[in-house]
């Protein structure tokens, strides 16, 4: 704590200095460096100046995601200090965390904390977004609670996503880069008018890794992806008053990734190639071997994924006033087949487990299927009292099916009844047994929202908010032991143990959001807001649900007070904030003991809070250089735990949540060289993220030491070669110069880590050409 305040306080003088400074910079010029910059949000459904919007928001442009060169959200969330990322063996169990607060769970009737926007249409689930990100316009990050306008899963923030639009002239871009260990990125966009009331585009993207983790089992290179994808826009107006824009898009991944790679010792294969260079832990202190790319594994973990999506939205105005109506559908099919056992030995002996080494290989499909459709009414912007009203219809249907190879196993008798009455049935680590989970869950969420700031004088605005919900969960699941004597084997339930659950929850909401917004100059604002945030009922609907996870988890509920600073020179920007949010009723995997096993369980844990101070800056002091970056002090940390029926616990008051780092920032510069015939574009990012545990704290309050993930710095460096115009551009791609090899995720049983790509110094050439 006494680090965080130190860094708190330098946070608070770096604003007020920084301010200062702009201010001092800025008086006498006309232009600022917003509109310069052409910088413009939709963090509150309509387009806004940044300076005007009183909600913490980071803001990633066209021509600063380009010059991250990074496929999707795992690489770009470097860039977003509040932002972390948990990263799973697929897309459907990955998950992002704002200010520390997250949903980090694998059941199919549990929804996220952080929604996910792409072109006004919420997804059903963030692993939609973590997909190859291509032809963006802009990103934006918004902290906090968005209830009131962004529903009921925005308890912690909004990640919003604004694809490129058609354009008004006939243009076509192609992109390409390649990079070590055969990573290439090809995409086209062809744009332009189709009549004078039309204007179309098609994005094409296809991705090809061969990846960088070697399997010396099969001698084969593991963690790579094969991805195409197709997106069309069509802008057509309608008439004058009225129009129209449609956006269909199919993406499709067959990813070999993402294994756990063994970072401490596991003891499975003492003889294994892929052994780490580790001395496991040693005084409460994990020696992780970052520099592990191998691992020994006999079953491929692999994703599949693929979406299909549809959305129109309509757009009028009708005396001044804006009408707007989205209307959605879309598809997610994820596949996952995951390596459980972590070695290629495992099922191979006739001997029982645990003294031998087990197999466990699992297989899940799932789809889901989601229709939205919302309805809103904005009021003129210059009216004194600035208002939206909406309407948000949602439905979302998921089925998954799931299924578990694991080894039979008797270390405890389990099956000795059976082997008893079938002589000469055996049950050692190669007889395999295996279950099938068939899952599916419905969500329908209806919702009525007003939104809006009334203008008390000429400087000083009082915000509002208002937003009712209804939510209806159901779910059903029945779990069937396929073996054809019911044996019990290691993740796998017997034929005693089939289920037949099934169950239904709905409530209602109201939440609320007030404050006020002070114009201290023309460049400068000042808010503060209480919001309260608002994520629905759940139930633990999983592979090996129990008895005991039928009943309804309740909703969680948030309180956030935040108090902000924006001002806008014409070499300054600066968008700053301080926070303190409290949630109640926190939807997490709390430890729960199992049948004398400790396990991890999705409940209302308890409380927790997050505090801290944010700021976003850009600087410009000449037309050749620019800085932009961002900073976060986030303190995420348990209030109280709820303790799980027949466990002793401690109340782990004041202990880390996961992946919420005390610190993490990232400072990037451009330096542009102009010629009469071309400029030379040199990019540095110099990005910093802090310790962070991966798991929460056992009940007796003590968090593992292979949890905690060591703090890391990337350096990058682009160097680019271009036209005047920027019609040819080609650069020269350096990440991670410092080779600074880190950890994103610990994902368990006191070995198993995800090592993403990053983590590795390498380079490249991009290419771009718009004709």
């Amino acid at each position: 704590m006494a680090r965080f305040i130190k860094r708190f306080v330098v946070l608070v003088v770096w604003i007020g200095f920084s301010s200062l400074m702009a201010q001092e910079s800025d008086d006498l010029m006309d232009l600022t460096l917003e509109e310069l910059l052409g910088i413009e949000v939709t963090a509150q459904k309509r387009v806004e100046k940044l300076l005007d919007v009183p909600v913490a928001v980071t803001v990633l442009q066209k021509e600063q995601l380009t010059m991250t060169f990074a496929n999707n959200i795992e690489s770009i969330q470097a860039y977003l200090p509040s932002v972390s990322y948990r990263k799973g063996n697929t897309t459907r169990n990955s998950t992002l965390t704002i200010r520390g607060i997250g949903t980090i769970s694998f059941s199919i009737a549990a929804e996220p904390s952080v929604s996910t926007v792409v072109d006004g249409v919420v997804l059903g689930r963030s692993g939609q977004a973590f997909s190859d990100l291509y032809e963006l316009e802009r990103l934006e990050v918004l902290r906090g609670p968005q209830g009131t306008l962004f529903g009921k899963n925005a308890s912690a923030g909004v990640l919003n996503i604004t694809t490129t639009s058609p354009t008004e002239k006939r243009e076509t871009v192609l992109s390409t880069r390649v990079l070590q260990d055969n990573e290439l990125v090809t995409t086209v966009r062809v744009s332009g008018p189709l009549s004078d009331k039309a204007r179309g585009s098609i994005a094409l993207m296809k991705a090809d890794f061969e990846g960088y983790v070697d399997n010396v089992y099969d001698n084969e290179t593991i963690q790579g992806y094969d991805r195409t994808a197709i997106r069309a826009k069509l802008d057509y107006d309608i008439n004058q008053n009225l129009k129209a824009k449609v956006i269909m898009e199919d993406y499709q991944a067959d990813d070999e990734c993402c294994a756990d790679l063994e970072g401490l010792p596991s003891n499975r294969n003492p003889l294994s190639e892929a052994i780490p260079d580790s001395s496991g832990v040693s005084n409460g202190v994990a020696d992780i071997d970052l520099n592990q790319r191998r691992v020994d594994h006999d079953f491929e973990t692999r994703t599949l994924d693929e979406t299909t999506a549809f959305s129109i939205q309509i757009d009028g105005t009708f005396k001044d006033y804006e009408l707007t109506s989205i209307t959605a559908h879309r598809v997610w099919g994820n596949r996952e087949d995951r390596e459980g056992d972590f070695t290629s030995i495992g099922g191979d002996a006739t001997e029982p487990v645990f003294g031998v080494p087990f197999q466990l290989h699992d297989i899940g499909i799932q789809e889901w299927r989601q229709t939205s459709q919302e309805f809103r009414l904005a009021s003129p912007q210059e009216k004194r009292n600035v208002f939206q009203l909406g309407l948000f219809l949602w439905n979302m249907r998921s089925e998954r099916n799931f299924t578990r190879f694991a080894s039979c196993q008797n270390n405890a008798g389990q099956n000795q009844a059976i082997l008893d009455a079938n002589p000469g049935l055996t049950c050692g680590s190669n007889d395999i047994v295996d279950a099938t989970g068939y899952m599916n869950s419905e969500f329908d969420n209806l919702a009525l929202f007003g939104d809006g700031k009334f203008k008390v004088n000429k400087k000083f605005r009082i915000l509002y908010g208002l937003r009712y919900t209804k939510d209806t969960v159901s779910f059903n699941h029945n779990r069937v032991n396929n073996d054809p004597y019911g044996r019990l084997g290691v993740g796998v339930r017997s034929a005693a143990q089939n289920t037949n659950f099934d169950g239904e929850t709905d409530e209602t909401n109201v939440s609320a959001k007030l404050g006020f917004q002070v114009d201290l100059t023309e460049t400068s604002r000042l808010y503060g807001s209480w919001a309260q945030g608002y994520k629905g009922p759940a139930f633990n609907t999983f592979y090996n649900m129990a008895p005991n996870d039928t009943a309804p988890l309740e909703a969680e509920e948030s309180d956030a007070f935040e108090i902000g600073y924006k001002f806008t020179g014409a070499k300054f920007l600066i968008n700053a904030a301080v926070f303190d949010t409290t949630f109640s009723g926190f939807q997490a995997n709390n430890f729960v003991n199992l049948q004398g096993s400790i396990i991890t369980r999705l409940t209302n844990a308890g409380d927790v809070s997050t505090s801290g101070g944010e700021i976003d800056f850009v600087y410009q002091p000449n037309e050749k250089l620019k800085f932009f970056g961002g900073l976060a002090l986030v303190n995420a940390e348990i209030d109280e735990f709820n303790c799980p029926p027949g466990a002793e616990c401690s109340a782990r008051s004041g202990l880390d949540i996961p992946f919420a780092p005390d610190l993490k920032y990232s400072i990037s510069a451009n330096y542009t060289v102009k010629k009469p015939n071309y400029k030379v574009i040199f990019n540095g990012s110099y990005i910093y993220t802090d310790e962070q545990y991966s798991t929460l704290p056992n009940n007796a309050g003590v968090l593992a030491p292979e949890s905690l993930l060591p703090d890391y710095t990337l350096v990058h460096l682009f160097v680019t070669y271009a036209s005047p115009d920027d019609s040819f551009r080609i650069t020269l791609i350096g990440k991670n110069l410092l080779d600074d090899e880190f950890a994103v995720t610990y994902s368990g049983d006191g070995f198993r880590y995800q090592i993403p790509r990053d983590a590795d110094r390498h380079f490249g050439l991009a290419f771009s050409k718009k004709f």
